[in-house]
């Protein structure tokens, strides 16, 4: 008999502070019907055959977030909710003196340890990442393995595809091999357009430019984990916070603890490429293109005028 087929859960990294937005993105409306770019990422996510849905979010934003997105999801998907807080910290640690923000994209993950017991998706709130990344995610992450196996996924962007038109953003680029297996993510936060040319530039250690081609495949945070991830995610964090503990704005970019588990020979990361655009909201002016292109994908057929009117979820 086949073993039965795992059914993966989606968490979504909703706690940002939406500083460089200027106010909580995530619940920025950009559909004809008041949709959010989380709310079409949920309903990929529930096409693709995921159940449940764990929002990874602040105490602070907990009343306005149930209120405004999580209500509106329980009659279609089990809802849970964890709290990335700053002194979710291990023993023996504290929050230094003028940190304002929890402790960046790893630790935010780590958050979710408590109610995430099988498979999982792991996105951004305000990023639109496609109906062909989801299944493909889903499709993989449905695979039996054993528990205890680091064998992630993630889905690759092209880098020119998730530039900002209105500043710069922070992108994992990537190295994969020729059997499609992440070698190397490196975290760059200043990359934006190339003002003189295509690609892309960032400043370097020493002032000068790095330029890139914009063909490189990058991380934007779709990666696909199982449960044994938690525990290594957990273990790094306290090395980190030996390190790095004392620095206010210090993070733990999730792409980086990922990196090194590769490295270190730990993990093994699938690349899925998708031919999906990627599309997000990190500066309020971007929110106008965000809501052309979703008007030119519901006229193409792809999502409903209202996601609420539909009823083959």
């Amino acid at each position: 008999m086949s073993p039965e087929r795992v059914v993966p859960e989606l968490v979504v990294m909703a706690a940002g502070m939406g500083s460089r937005f200027g106010g909580l993105k995530q619940l920025e409306p950009v559909g004809p019907d008041g949709e959010t770019v989380m709310d079409y990422a949920l309903y990929d996510a529930r096409r693709a055959g995921v159940k449940r849905v764990v929002f990874v979010i602040r105490k602070d934003i907990e009343a306005a977030f149930r209120a405004q997105v999580g209500q509106r999801y329980e009659r279609w998907m089990e809802v849970a909710y964890a709290f990335q807080e700053m002194e979710d910290l291990p023993e023996g640690h504290a929050v230094p003196e003028g940190r304002s923000k929890p402790w960046g994209t790893g630790h935010a993950v780590l958050a979710a340890r408590h109610e995430v017991k099988s498979p999982f998706l792991v996105i951004n709130a305000d990023d639109f990442y496609g109906a062909e990344a989801f299944r493909s995610l889903v499709q993989w992450l449905s695979q039996p393995v054993p528990e205890e196996a680091c064998a992630f996924a993630m889905v690759a962007f092209r880098l020119e595809n998730t530039l900002s038109e209105n500043g710069s953003v922070a992108r994992g680029l990537c190295e994969v091999t020729p059997s499609g297996q992440l070698s190397r993510v490196v975290e760059h936060a200043g990359l934006r357009r190339n003002p003189e040319g295509p690609g892309a530039v960032e400043e370097g250690p020493d002032g000068g430019l790095l330029h890139f081609s914009g063909q490189e495949p990058v991380s934007m945070n779709f990666w696909g984990f199982r449960p044994a991830f938690f525990p290594e995610l957990g273990r790094r964090f306290r090395a980190f916070l030996e390190t790095w503990g004392g620095h206010p704005k210090a993070e733990y970019f999730l792409p980086s603890v990922v990196d090194q588990m590769i490295q270190e020979g730990q993990a093994q990361v699938t690349v899925l490429n998708t031919p999906d655009p990627w599309f997000g909201v990190t500066y309020k002016e971007d929110k106008a293109l965000v809501q052309q292109r979703i008007r030119a994908l519901i006229d193409a057929g792809a999502y409903p005028a209202s996601l609420w009117n539909d009823h083959d979820r």
